[in-house]
């Protein structure tokens, strides 16, 4: 399995004190050595840097880590293979245009046999999960007009998650940059940020930060991670099925659908 990090913020914000926690899980904590991407939006612009090399290590990991990159918006992943070859084709996030705007999509889980749906949208890799990014973006351009509202999206979305999952495990997050969509079938936690802001210390690194001296009062940041980065807050776990569509570092609309159990990664 791989490992998913997203976050949403009012205000630009950097990701350096997460991502450091999160690459150390990358071939040193844990064994999600088999490549690494991240995005961060910029206005209606993508930054991205993907390397198949296991990130507790790769030069352009650290680079990125010490780079005070401010975004709204962000996602990272970390992998560790199971379909497709270890390359940089195969790093997620993944990324297609839509309607003018930028879409980002990480996937965290298996469908070994899915075959996606015909349209615009190819793989250029060989994963089960850039093949459902583009099945998921060919059928949100064949059924969703171009000024979908977020909330008509997040219902069309869900939708399409609840399928995906039933055929394998399917956490995801995705973005087009005004909002970060996140789904959970296994694991995934989050953590909103707000004043009054504290101290808090990584699990996976001998890092800490005091928040309150590094944002105003008005600043909200939330955190999506596949497990809690941090051993000293509370983070809220999701339940099975849970999905979250959140903006400016707020949930703007939640629920809950039923998936099948998995553990392991086999249906029970």
């Amino acid at each position: 399995m791989c490992e998913l990090l997203g976050m949403s913020a009012n205000t630009p914000t950097d990701l350096c004190f997460s991502f450091t926690g999160l690459t150390r899980r990358g071939g040193q904590t844990g064994p999600h050595k088999d490549g690494w991407g991240v995005a961060f939006y910029e206005g209606k612009g993508v930054r991205l840097f993907h390397d198949p090399e296991p990130c507790a290590t790769s030069a352009i990991a650290g680079f990125v880590s010490q780079l005070p990159i401010k975004s709204k918006t962000a996602i990272c992943h970390i992998r560790q293979a199971n379909v497709g070859s270890i390359n940089l084709a195969n790093t997620h996030p993944f990324t297609r245009e839509l309607w003018g705007r930028y879409w980002v999509f990480a996937h965290n889980g298996q469908l070994p046999h899915f075959v996606r749906h015909v349209g615009m949208y190819e793989a250029v890799g060989d994963t089960d999960s850039e093949e459902i990014f583009c099945d998921l973006m060919n059928q949100l351009r064949q059924n969703l007009p171009r000024d979908a509202m977020p909330l008509q999206l997040a219902a069309t979305l869900t939708r399409l998650a609840q399928e995906y999952a039933q055929q394998g495990v399917f956490n995801c997050l995705l973005s087009n940059g005004d909002w970060l969509f996140t789904f959970c079938t296994t694991k995934m936690a989050s953590i909103t940020r707000r004043a009054p802001f504290g101290p808090a210390r990584l699990t996976d690194a001998d890092v800490a930060v005091d928040f309150a001296a590094e944002t105003t009062p008005n600043d909200v940041v939330s955190v999506i991670a596949t497990e809690p980065l941090t051993s000293d807050e509370q983070w809220h776990i999701y339940q099975r099925g849970e999905w979250r569509l959140w903006q400016l570092g707020e949930v703007i609309a939640s629920g809950q659908v039923e998936v099948p159990e998995y553990h392991n990664g086999q249906r029970l």
